[in-house]
């Protein structure tokens, strides 16, 4: 079933668009992510202009962010606390992001852009969580003890000022560490159209130092103001977010999200990292070979300037 989309002025399957929201929402509930570094690119690969991909992928995150978020408040994984931290310093970094992918719209360069920033995050990040997720799982299919990773020794984050007591994380750091990872993930959120969890997962664990359990919960809450906020911006200073499509995944999201919690509590931790990083190597490689290679549309639109 074909449906126009009025912004991004394409013709669309329906269905092809809520089986992406499902997808995208299945990986919310089970890693802890927005989902857009996924989604993005695959709206990318079926036709939707990159401008508007990153403001419409934006809305639908909040959503299917929300109702991952839902399941984890539950089972009160969810440090409310730090989750507003990281949402003063998304809210700040979200703002500046808008600045500068108008900015660079008004230049023409936005769509470079877009998918030169997916490209460097996505090999950076995929590259470093395949080569430490790999090592967790051999660690964790050895037969040897494994010592647990020790977290909580003093580091820079515990002599910086302006300290403040997480209990649900069981942490007593500065505020400043948080905020500024909230900046670069609401920058993120702005430019790529990403919640920013494969970024802000592995920082609250490594810089931040804090539990497991409680991360994927946190993560989830901290992404859906900052991509709400960010939705708005795009909404009314770019005029690029597509209602028709952003309710077509915002569907197929919340429900996938609900699914990819139940999927995440069967799986070991080691496992999920395993499939995410892979998962994210898949889509760099992909957005990597579209830059390099010569697109076909180059003829089409050189007979299309003939004609008129």
């Amino acid at each position: 079933m074909q449906i126009y989309l009025p912004i991004a002025e394409v013709s669309v399957n329906a269905f092809l668009l809520l089986g992406l929201g499902g997808l995208v929402g299945i990986l919310s509930g089970m890693f802890g992510v927005g989902g857009g570094f996924l989604m993005t690119p695959l709206l990318f690969f079926i036709g939707i202009p990159p401008a508007v991909a990153v403001a419409t992928e934006a809305n639908q995150i909040v959503a299917s962010s929300f109702s991952g978020m839902l399941a984890h408040w539950r089972r009160k994984t969810v440090d409310i606390r730090m989750g507003a931290v990281l949402q003063i310093g998304g809210l700040i970094g979200a703002a500046f992001g808008v600045v500068l992918f108008n900015f660079l719209k008004s230049l023409g360069q936005v769509d470079l852009l877009i998918k030169l920033s997916y490209v460097i995050f996505l090999g950076i990040v995929g590259g470093l969580m395949f080569v430490e997720s790999l090592g967790a799982l051999r660690r964790a299919n050895s037969k040897e003890p494994v010592k647990p990773p020790v977290r909580r020794q003093r580091n820079w984050v515990h002599t910086w000022p302006l300290k403040m007591r997480f209990r649900t994380s069981g942490l007593y750091i500065s505020v400043i560490p948080p905020i500024l990872v909230g900046m670069a993930v609401g920058v993120l959120a702005a430019i790529m159209g990403v919640g920013g969890g494969f970024i802000m997962v592995p920082a609250m664990i490594y810089i931040l130092g804090m539990p497991t359990k409680v991360v994927v919960g946190t993560s989830l809450f901290q992404i859906i103001l900052v991509t709400a906020f960010t939705t708005l911006l795009h909404a009314t200073t770019n005029h690029t977010v597509d209602m028709a499509l952003a309710v077509l995944l915002l569907i197929g999201g919340v429900v996938g999200a609900q699914i990819g919690t139940q999927i995440g509590t069967k799986l070991k931790a080691e496992q999920l990292r395993v499939l995410l990083a892979g998962l994210v190597l898949l889509v760099c490689g992909k957005l990597a070979a579209d830059l390099l290679i010569q697109p076909a549309e180059l003829y089409s639109l050189g007979t299309e300037g003939g004609h008129s």
